[in-house]
């Protein structure tokens, strides 16, 4: 793999003859091979970033059941299915397209929301551009199931982007239509109890097709139809999309799709944003290289910046990665809890000493607004991250990740630790070295031991304090004394400055 991407995107490295000098070259137009789309490099403004905001938002929210409520109406033995029954009626007469009117977001404010995003420290903003439920979230000039034609009647996707614009941020959409074709053959089923057994959902009527799909022929069950013809519909719409956005970042949820229909659009992404960028590549397609893929995923990982839901990884990686999660459930649930503050600080933390971006899907409400708790944890965010950004934003790996007695597996779904104050993560930044453990000591001692026994530290600086604490070199490492009062309840970062900062030998 490639080492650590450290050059603007629309630039290849070439050695300068009997100089030893790295030089850089401009970039060729991308075509749809693997040996081309590896030149890609990861722009800087992604690896600065750190951390986004992910509105994962649509008509699916309206039910407040949460996640895949599309395809779980139509599964009987699924508690979707009775929540739908009864509230809006039996799936054969009443089903998803009936749910679609009823997503109003008549509470929407694109940029009210978009403020307290960048406040709470987000560099760039996701908008779904289309979940596996076949609506799109904009003037689709392709598919007349969109939200400027139904539902909320706005360009959801071009009103997020204007509010992105008026704030700074980096602009991406999210696309999930390539599993769609498969995901929505539940539709076309029928109950085989009670009543109406035997009775076809309305996904099996014709007249719905451009919303439900055909039928899938049989053996095609994969994450990926095998569909030629959904490919097509898939790489036509998807190119509509960023044609008409020219988004900074675009994410398919799942591998890089549909083989070489894939690649092209790809190509075509890249080549468009080196177009509208004066030749410099800007942009960022994030994939799940190890999902619903079929190719080589080396390839893939070095063709894109690879995305880990819901998940963390085990080390530094080579290059920039993307955590994607949320807060709560993926759509809006009324049944599921928050995340504390803590919890999405301390993944943040620990994802960005190991080279990652943190991407965190904040809940909207059916009518677009947010839950109280929600704006508490933006605040939070907000008031951690005016002291601590400085460790965050910007930053690279040190040597190592960090120290502690909580070692992530790394992994998909994998989210949940137990950090204390022994649990230390470090970054560098204009040749400072930050420690953030994640949480306060009890003692008031905080001690690294990471630190090379030759480290010649300098000053050492607390974060969020005018305050210089007193700090000395021990057998067990770097000891600083802090103050009574917390500054944080969730961490407390240095910035140490001094020679040959170098990790201790393991």
């Amino acid at each position: 793999m490639h080492a650590i991407c450290h050059t603007a995107a629309s630039l290849a490295l070439g050695l300068i003859a009997g100089t030893g000098i790295l030089r850089a070259e401009p970039a060729k137009p991308f075509t749809p091979e693997w040996e081309s789309l590896k030149q890609y490099r990861c722009p800087d403004w992604f690896r600065d970033a750190k951390f986004g905001i992910w509105a994962h938002w649509g008509p699916q929210s309206v039910p407040m059941f949460g996640d895949w409520y599309a395809r779980h109406l139509y599964t009987p033995d699924h508690r979707d299915y009775q929540h739908h029954l009864e509230n809006y009626g039996h799936p054969s007469e009443h089903g998803f397209k009936d749910i679609i009117p009823l997503w109003k977001a008549e509470k929407w404010d694109p940029e009210r929301l978009m403020g307290l995003y960048k406040e709470a420290g987000a560099r760039y903003f996701v908008s779904m551009g289309v979940h596996h439920d076949n609506f799109d979230l904009w003037n689709s000039k392709y598919h007349k199931w969109n939200a400027v034609n139904m539902g909320p009647k706005r360009d959801v996707v071009g009103d997020w982007q204007k509010a992105a614009k008026k704030y700074g941020l980096r602009f991406g959409v999210s696309e999930h239509l390539g599993a769609s074709y498969t995901w929505w053959a539940a539709s076309k089923g029928a109950d085989k109890t009670g009543p109406k057994a035997g009775v076809p959902y309305d996904g099996a009527n014709p007249e719905f097709a451009d919303l439900y799909h055909p039928l899938p022929e049989p053996g095609d069950k994969g994450w990926y139809s095998t569909n030629p013809v959904w490919h097509a519909e898939w790489s036509k719409r998807i190119h509509n999309l960023i044609e008409t956005y020219q988004p900074d970042l675009l994410y398919s949820d799942g591998g890089l799709p549909f083989g070489l229909t894939g690649r092209k659009l790809l190509a075509d992404y890249y080549n468009s944003n080196m177009a509208a960028h004066g030749g410099n590549l800007e942009a960022v397609y994030n994939c799940k290289s190890h999902h619903g893929n079929t190719e080589n995923n080396q390839f893939v990982s070095e063709s894109c910046v690879h995305d880990m839901e819901r998940g963390v990884l085990d080390g530094i990686q080579p290059l920039p990665w993307q955590t994607d999660t949320s807060i709560g459930d993926w759509f809006y649930n009324k049944n599921w809890k928050y995340q504390p503050s803590g919890w999405t600080i301390h993944m943040l933390v620990d994802i960005v000493s190991k080279n990652g971006n943190l991407l965190l899907n904040v809940v909207q409400r059916p009518d677009g607004s947010l839950d109280p708790e929600v704006e508490i944890t933006l605040a939070d965010l907000a008031t951690w991250n005016k002291i601590h950004g400085e460790a965050i934003f910007g930053t690279r790996p040190w040597e190592i990740y960090g120290e502690g007695p909580v070692r992530a597996k790394g992994g998909p779904f994998k989210e949940k630790f137990d950090y204390t104050a022994k649990d230390i993560r470090f970054t560098t930044k204009g040749g400072a070295l930050y420690a953030i453990a994640l949480g306060w000591p009890e003692d008031g001692k905080l001690v690294i031991r990471s630190l090379d026994k030759a480290a010649a530290v300098k000053s050492v600086a607390l974060l969020g304090s005018a305050a210089v604490p007193q700090w000395k070199k021990t057998d067990e490492g770097l000891e600083i004394s802090l103050p009574a009062e917390k500054i944080s309840p969730h961490t407390v970062a240095v910035r140490i400055e001094g020679e040959n900062l170098h990790a201790a030998k393991p």
